[in-house]
């Protein structure tokens, strides 16, 4: 039968189940950042608290390395990320693991769609890192750090001569 209550009826349950079943929006939670240690690393208010924030699937060069190739990447990846989000209210995502062993908040950072740990990947600034259980997005870091490495951006130019920061 091919009534107009059944068709409707079938699509609000096929509406209902797709509800049920289709992922859901992340949960982001808004926070201020105050300070920007280095490309990775940032410090925000959260929940009335300051909180050191590492951004997760990312790894950015440090200034204490030796190599001065190495501590100039480090400038430049602190600098993009002290450009992208300093002082500005971002949107932290939280993964499996909330800290890590130091006690700092992991997370995703946006800024409205901007997923700031794969800007800093498909700019160049970070190489994609996977930290397990934190997987969420490491597809998404992954295609960036391809597309990095493809048109020769920063970490990917040549100076490491096909080291990893690490």
């Amino acid at each position: 039968m091919n009534h107009p209550g059944h068709r409707r009826l079938v699509v609000a349950l096929s509406l209902a189940v797709a509800a049920c079943t289709a992922p859901g929006p992340t949960d982001r939670q808004d926070a201020e950042v105050t300070r920007v240690y280095d490309g990775d690393t940032i410090e925000v208010v959260f929940n009335g608290a300051r909180e050191r924030v590492r951004y997760i699937g990312i790894d950015t060069p440090e200034f204490d390395d030796d190599r001065a190739a190495i501590r100039e990447l480090a400038r430049l990846a602190t600098d993009a990320n002290r450009d992208l989000v300093g002082g500005r209210i971002v949107q932290l995502e939280f993964d499996r693991e909330r800290r890590d062993r130091y006690g700092r908040l992991l997370a995703y950072v946006s800024i409205g769609d901007t997923l700031v740990n794969e800007w800093l990947v498909r700019r160049g600034f970070a190489e994609a890192r996977d930290y397990p259980p934190n997987t969420r997005h490491q597809g998404r870091l992954d295609a960036a750090e391809r597309e990095a490495r493809n048109a020769n951006l920063l970490l990917w130019d040549g100076r490491l001569a096909g080291r990893r920061l690490r």
